[in-house]
């Protein structure tokens, strides 16, 4: 269920973010959710304290019960959220839909430039429309298929570079370092903690550096802790410093994932989709993403149980053959607006490249050009005291 709630509002911060602040907005959520783990093994450690008859009875009760809260407070403020102008104008509600974009605009465009946002997203959408998609749309059409294999690549990518293992096995790679329980729900419950404040800094880098780029530089980040976490047990068996280096490295690891397929697949993802396909593009795309979780969960135990600290140097190669695919099969798209990212995947109307042309080629030529800085709208600003009647 939070998968599903967070693919919504992914795809909501990106409908509604201006295009050279997207990458902030989205990953803003992305805090959140990373947040609410945290909160959760900080509760998870605090329960294994709750030792005695009522502890057991009511530990995990209580975890499931402080759930609640936040589901309430994020439910309680549903009436105060406007569908976004992407959404209004799909379902023909244009005045409401303009209204809406300028409230969210206000103060951060001109009038020039908030016409020629709204123009583009009901020229867009219209032209959708008229092509009459559907679900089916999205392996028949050449510039939608484009679309879907690289968010379901990038999807599997997030969970094949071991995130999946770190995050489920956490507490018992530390207890074959020799690390009690407790210690080991202490250590799961930092390591989380730690994701928050690097996500943070990916929210403002994200749009400097761009997407790939972070990709990259978390695959790097990865692949360089799973070879130390690979090496040193082998090298120091059962030796107490080792094992601090190897804690030490889970967190680099951490880092890494914060700072790359953690939040930024999801940004990519939810951009690269029309308004009438992201939806059932992002679901598609999460398909990936559970595949390579359940081979990850599967494999990770059996790994370690035969191999030992060898798993780690699978896992290094595999993230070391994701750098070469990353800029062979993902363009840039830090700084377009949504409306213009046929620009790289192609569209209905417009001439893609031809069958004997490598379509990664033809997209590395376009993530090549940098926009014109004087064509950038000033950085979104907004007043927190605004009229909402506008957008009801």
């Amino acid at each position: 269920m939070s998968v599903d709630f967070m693919r919504v509002l992914t795809s909501m911060g990106s409908e509604i973010s201006p295009a050279k602040r997207r990458g902030h907005f989205v990953t803003m959520n992305h805090v959140g959710f990373i947040a609410g783990m945290a909160i959760g093994l900080w509760v998870g450690y605090g329960m294994a304290f709750w030792k005695t008859e009522a502890g057991v009875y009511y530990g995990w009760r209580v975890t499931i019960l402080l759930e609640i809260i936040p589901a309430l407070v994020f439910g309680l403020g549903l009436p105060w959220i406007p569908e976004t102008p992407r959404w209004l104008v799909e379902n023909g509600q244009k005045d409401r839909a303009r209204s809406t974009l300028r409230w969210l605009r206000e103060g951060a465009y001109s009038e020039d430039h908030f016409e020629q946002e709204f123009g583009a997203i009901v020229k867009n959408i219209d032209e959708y429309h008229q092509s009459g998609r559907n679900w089916l749309s999205l392996f028949k059409e050449k510039a939608l298929f484009s679309r879907l294999w690289r968010a379901t690549l990038l999807q599997f990518m997030s969970q094949a570079c071991g995130a999946t293992a770190i995050k489920y096995y956490l507490p018992l790679l530390l207890e074959s370092l020799g690390i009690f329980v407790r210690t080991a729900l202490l250590i799961g419950a930092i390591e989380m903690t730690v994701k928050i404040g690097f996500t943070v800094l990916e929210m403002f880098i994200i749009d400097k550096f761009g997407r790939r780029n972070c990709l990259v530089f978390g695959c790097v980040v990865m692949a360089f802790s799973m070879l130390i976490n690979g090496a040193v047990p082998l090298a120091y068996h059962d030796n107490e410093a080792a094992n601090i280096v190897c804690i030490v490295f889970i967190f680099i690891y951490a880092i890494g994932f914060s700072l790359g397929f953690g939040p930024a697949v999801w940004v990519y993802n939810t951009e690269i989709f029309p308004t009438s396909v992201r939806a059932r593009g992002l679901n598609f795309a999460s398909v990936g993403g559970s595949v390579a979780s359940m081979i990850v969960t599967v494999v990770w135990p059996y790994g370690l149980a035969a191999i030992g600290s060898n798993i780690y140097f699978f896992f290094m190669i595999v993230n070391i053959v994701f750098i070469p695919l990353l800029f062979a099969f993902i363009p840039e798209t830090k700084g377009r607006e949504l409306e213009d990212m046929d620009a790289l995947f192609g569209s209905v109307g417009r001439q893609l490249p031809s069958d004997g042309e490598d379509s990664s080629q033809h997209l590395l030529r376009d993530d090549t050009q940098d926009e014109d800085p004087e064509d950038t709208p000033p950085a979104y600003t907004r007043d927190g005291d605004r009229d909402l009647s506008l957008i009801q």
